[in-house]
């Protein structure tokens, strides 16, 4: 009986020898620890004919954002994006609203509250990834429109497409189309911010501004344009500061976008995050709130989300949102 018992002990350890030496269970356990509960060891449901959009709120790098690039990061505009453009680069298409001009011409013409970036900053949103920037804003034009070319020149210097802006109306209100695994995916932007006379002119550069008397102009252009694309994606600036819920314009804008065909309407300006909502066919992020900014007053405005888009068989599957935290270096990160 002795006998016996030590030789299943032997054959038993033999075994578990055998099978220590042939499968990496370091390498099977650290997998498991590190990637998401669905998905364990190789990703097999992986579908490379997904197309992935992200969407980030509002950036801004001047002010005490600049201060801290030059503190912390020895004037590199890579130091604002150091933390999550490895993130950034997982997409296909990354849109944000730039929150004013790349220039070092023009004179202030707004408030004490005007932006305009070094043209180094152009470096930063290289290094980020960034595809396509909405330039239509209440900031864009706070160092005249001499600024607001230089920076519609810089971001075409870099390869990085602009919408809602322009060196005249036609521009300025024009559907930007990229087209990526057969899919056409377009691009509208719109903001009724700013004084009136910012809005492009038939032959001046300026910006696709709106107002409640331009609705049904609107609603027709989205019309025309979903005939020419796949995916229509429409970005408004819009909102009042700091206010956690839409307002009426907001809202009926938005829902009027997806009566007339458009797929998702993205919003930014409230420095806030605000609520995502599925209406009829379409999807509505009302405000994605801060990505780069210097709003330290409050956890609020130094709270953002990356809207995450999946389209396939060009309609969109999926979407979703992953939170981020800007930390005290005006950088945004996860949050942990």
């Amino acid at each position: 009986m002795k006998n016996r018992t030590l030789i299943i002990i032997l054959v038993l350890t033999l075994f578990l020898f055998y099978l220590l030496g042939v499968v990496n269970w370091d390498s099977i356990l650290s997998s498991r620890d590190n990637a998401p509960l669905s998905i364990i060891g190789e990703q097999e449901n992986f579908d490379d004919s997904e197309i992935n959009l992200f969407f980030v709120g509002d950036i801004m790098l001047g002010r005490g954002v600049e201060y801290m690039i030059n503190k912390q990061g020895k004037g590199d505009f890579k130091f604002s994006f150091l933390k999550i453009a490895s993130e950034l680069q997982k997409s296909d298409i990354l849109f944000a609203n730039l929150e004013g001009p790349i220039s070092d011409r023009g004179v202030r013409v707004g408030s004490i509250y005007s932006f305009r970036f070094k043209p180094e900053a152009i470096d930063g949103l290289v290094y980020g990834g960034f595809d396509i920037l909405s330039l239509a804003n209440n900031h864009m034009l706070d160092y005249q429109r001499i600024a607001l070319e230089d920076t519609m020149n810089i971001l075409k210097e870099n390869n990085i497409d602009y919408v809602g802006a322009g060196f005249n109306k036609e521009e300025a209100f024009s559907l930007k189309i990229k087209e990526i695994k057969n899919t056409r995916i377009g691009f509208l932007a719109y903001t009724n911010l700013g004084p009136g006379n910012w809005k492009a002119g038939e032959k001046n550069s300026g910006m696709a501004w709106i107002s409640e008397n331009d609705i049904g102009e609107i609603a027709e252009d989205i019309k025309k344009s979903k005939k020419e694309v796949d995916i229509l994606i429409i970005s408004l600036h819009a909102g009042e500061e700091y206010e956690e819920n839409p307002t009426s314009f907001q809202t009926s804008f938005a829902m009027n976008c997806i009566e007339n065909g458009a797929d998702l309407v993205v919003g930014h300006h409230s420095h806030v995050v605000q609520k995502i909502e599925r209406y009829n066919d379409g999807w509505i992020a009302y405000s994605l709130g801060n990505f780069i900014f210097d709003q330290g007053f409050s956890e609020e405005t130094m709270k953002s989300i990356i809207l995450k888009v999946a389209i396939k068989d060009k309609k969109i599957k999926e979407i979703s949102s992953e939170d981020i935290k800007i930390n005290k270096y005006f950088q945004p990160d996860f949050d942990n």
